[in-house]
């Protein structure tokens, strides 16, 4: 098998215009692009329909070395680094997934890094304080630092990931719900059941104030019942459409079930002094509700407050409900391809497994990321980094410094420098495009082939080479950049030394998939363009013995910078 086909796009995956535009590119395809390109000419056109991969949720029982422990790694963590990756090769598979289902204390909260927010005095928290308006700016930015600061300080546990699914799942997007405050009560609703009950949680996320601000639950009305959350309850959050049976209607839901549960959540409301949802009767339809065939014809009676979660209950009885989590998390961790097979021998067992465990997401984790199918070669190294990934990777695995709580200007700001940067690389923590969540892990055929475009990828390298700079990002006083020499000191003497063992040392970290001869040759030429490899070993000695020597210590530097910045702009160090 050819682990590296994929990073080759088959003409035939091409659509004949695409084909034909390549081969003939049109007058002014020089002009640059505009800044809405979202998919790029190169990616799918269409989906495999043969089995990728025929092992199935079976018990992993093959080698547990350094590449096994980076693969579970690299999917469970925002960019692990060769410490972590090099603890968990030390121990076992079972004991790996212990520490990542190990849910770590809730964070502190969100801290006011602003003279413009006169709410609170600097370094204490706003997520208490009266909503007002004029703070509203400083407030989501520091929401949103804050959290990309917890991407970079994250514990070897699952938490951090599974926080980013469930926003993806059960979006909300900062911008549209105006209030930090609910923001942050909707991240620390995430993260305290990222690795918990998925029933519970859904029934937290349906009153929580953000979400009824959200999707217009707070306006819904006994006599005039909004159709929004109740109709993404359905198709996006839970039991999924399944195929279309008519206008409206699909197998798993029709349009009769998304008006009857719009009955079931009138009455509530946000409270913006409690930050909280709220019951009130008054405007609650009392009326008995009708589900159609899809929910076995059950009606829900008046349940007043207890009433929305009878329909989640409901819900939650639905065999298909358990599938489409399944398939989303498979998505989120394996690959975006679920052909017949991968249905039969994953995703089916998996949802049975999540139903006899209530809905309790760890049991299935645990079996997913623990199973043949999970570590079968074609599911290595083959999905493309998310911005997220690609940006909090680089700075972890690279061993980046960034300010101390000490000076939390600049720590915020550099945490809101990165914000920054995934935004342009489209995708802003805090604001997914639409309800959907982002196109990457749902739109069809192309998924995570979004996130490289003729837009994205140019940004992408503008990072990584102002990170591998002499001068790095300055802001608020304070810097960040990649320093060459420290990352080098961190591996073991005898491979630093050696050209050859320090490139295949940094190519392990930093590629899921091996490189060609060919590859580690040229990179090999980057490190000592037309020179002998020993040429290295004497230059770094040198360095040791003065390192105090700025002569010395720049053209160990110069030739760290080059070879690192040449790994970066491999198309290996887009995948995970």
């Amino acid at each position: 098998m050819n682990r590296r086909a994929f990073l080759s796009k088959p003409a035939t995956t091409l659509a004949a215009p695409v084909a034909a535009a390549l081969a003939h590119p049109a007058i002014g395809s020089d002009d640059p692009p505009g800044d809405d390109e979202i998919i790029s000419r190169f990616a799918n056109t269409s989906l495999p329909t043969e089995p990728r991969s025929l092992a199935g949720i079976a018990p992993y029982s093959g080698p547990w070395e350094y590449a096994q422990a980076a693969h579970l790694l690299r999917r469970c963590l925002f960019g692990p680094t060769r410490a972590e990756i090099n603890t968990a090769a030390s121990q076992t598979l079972t004991e790996v997934m212990d520490r990542l289902l190990t849910t770590p204390a809730a964070p502190a909260p969100p801290l006011n890094v602003s003279a413009t927010d006169t709410s609170v005095p600097q370094g204490q928290t706003w997520v208490t304080e009266p909503f007002n308006q004029t703070f509203e700016g400083p407030r989501r930015s520091s929401l949103r630092a804050w959290w990309m600061g917890q991407l970079l300080g994250q514990d070897t546990s699952l938490s951090e990931k599974m926080t980013l699914f469930w926003h993806n799942h059960f979006v909300i997007e900062l911008g549209d719900i105006n209030d930090a405050r609910y923001g942050y009560h909707y991240c620390a609703l995430l993260r305290q059941h990222a690795l918990g009950n998925i029933k519970q949680l859904t029934e937290e996320v349906t009153v929580a104030p953000a979400m009824l601000r959200y999707l217009n639950g707070n306006q819904s009305t006994a006599n005039a019942p909004n159709e929004n959350y109740g109709r993404e309850l359905l198709e996006l959050f839970t039991v999924g459409k399944g195929p279309l049976i008519g206008p409206g209607n699909y197998t798993n839901y029709t349009e009769a079930d998304v008006q009857a549960a719009a009955k079931v959540l009138t009455g509530w409301r946000d409270n913006t002094t409690t930050i909280a949802g709220y019951y009130t009767a008054s405007r609650h339809n009392t009326t008995t509700k009708q589900f159609s065939g899809a929910f076995q014809n059950a009606t829900i009676a008046n349940l007043g407050d207890q009433e929305y979660k009878a329909l989640i209950a409901l819900i939650f009885a639905q065999q298909e409900t358990a599938k489409f989590l399944c398939r989303k998390l498979y998505r989120w961790f394996v690959y975006y391809v679920i052909d017949a097979t991968t249905e039969a021998e994953v995703i089916e067992p998996l949802a049975r497994l999540l139903v006899a465990n209530n809905y309790n997401v760890a049991p299935v984790l645990r079996a997913l990321l623990s199973s043949e199918h999970f570590f079968d070669a074609v599911n290595m190294g083959c999905v493309i980094k998310s911005p997220l990934d690609f940006t909090v990777g680089t700075c972890r695995q690279l061993q980046m410094v960034f300010p101390a709580a000490s000076n939390l200007t600049a720590q915020y700001g550099m945490w809101d420098y990165l914000n920054s940067t995934t935004n342009v690389q489209q995708q802003y923590l805090g604001d997914p495009p639409n309800v959907a969540g982002w196109p990457a892990y749902w739109q069809t055929p192309q998924y995570y082939e979004m996130w490289i475009n003729a837009v994205t990828l140019p940004r992408r390298n503008q990072l990584t080479d102002l990170f591998i700079s002499t001068n790095g990002y300055t802001r608020n006083g304070a810097n960040i950049k990649i320093n060459v020499i420290d990352l080098v000191l961190s591996l073991p003497p005898a491979t630093a030394a050696d050209p050859n063992l320090l490139i295949a040392e940094l190519a392990q970290l930093l590629f899921p998939i091996s490189l060609t001869a060919n590859q580690l040759t040229y990179l090999n030429d980057t490190l000592l363009p037309g020179l002998p490899d020993f040429e290295w070993t004497v230059e770094w000695q040198q360095y040791l013995a003065a390192p105090t020597n700025a002569t010395r210590r720049t053209a160990v530097e110069t030739k760290l910078r080059s070879l690192l910045r040449t790994m970066m702009g491999l198309a290996e160090y887009h995948l995970s």
